[in-house]
């Protein structure tokens, strides 16, 4: 499993927290069925392959792709009994060549199972590739994403008489500000910052300036989180 906090990519896109989203085609009278799912592990990719499977029991596949990490070095594909690439591969390639931005493919963290329900008409491999690939870009085209970005989380202690003033300056300059504490002593600001040498730096050298140089930033770690695509 590749570890989010050691990975090259700071940013990537992502279906937005919450429900599976559906999406049906007909072609040729057989049924596509795709399910997406957000999934930010394998366990939860295959737990929608299994959970399908019983909801459309009756149904002839349940292929399925899934691509997982912010560098997306996990990448998953089954046939489940379609002739050998004409359904999986497609699939993933349909994930993993979807342009969130224009030039920009960082589509990670999801997971895509098409159910089909065979409509008596074969298709042929080529026809079978097209349908597979455009029943995931027809969910996606209508699916919600969200950028989900690593943000590097620093702390500055400040008397509680100029915490207002500083987090007000933060605010106006752009930075993100996360729960601000109250200890005893002082009060504890805490800041969202881009996970980049050069946004931490300027960070830095920001809060020295508002401060005459009486406050340092602390690092406290990384988090990932949602912002809107």
């Amino acid at each position: 499993m590749e570890n989010e906090e050691d990975s090259r990519a700071t940013t990537y896109t992502t279906l937005s927290a919450g429900q599976d989203f559906r999406h049906e085609l007909e072609i040729r009278r057989s049924r596509f069925i795709t399910v997406l799912r957000r999934s930010p592990d394998e366990e939860t990719a295959r737990s929608l392959v299994s959970e399908l499977r019983r909801e459309f029991h009756d149904a002839r596949h349940h292929c399925s792709a899934f691509v997982i990490g912010p560098d997306r070095m996990v990448q998953r594909s089954s046939d489940d009994g379609e002739p050998s690439g004409t359904a999986g591969i497609p699939m993933l390639e349909a994930l993993i060549k979807r342009e969130a931005a224009p030039g920009v493919t960082d589509l990670s963290d999801v997971s895509a199972v098409v159910v089909r329900y065979f409509g008596g008409i074969l298709l042929g491999a080529g026809g079978l590739v097209r349908a597979y690939s455009e029943s995931v870009s027809a969910a996606l085209d209508g699916a919600p994403l969200v950028q989900r970005r690593r943000l590097r989380l620093c702390a500055v202690d400040v008397p509680h008489a100029e915490a207002g003033r500083l987090e007000n300056e933060l605010r106006n300059a752009g930075y993100v500000m996360a729960e601000t504490g109250y200890e005893a002593a002082h009060a504890v600001l805490r800041i969202a910052l881009p996970d980049e040498a050069a946004a931490v730096a300027e960070a830095h050298s920001r809060v020295a300036s508002l401060t005459a140089g009486t406050a340092v930033l602390t690092p406290q770690g990384t988090e990932w989180i949602d912002v809107p695509h």
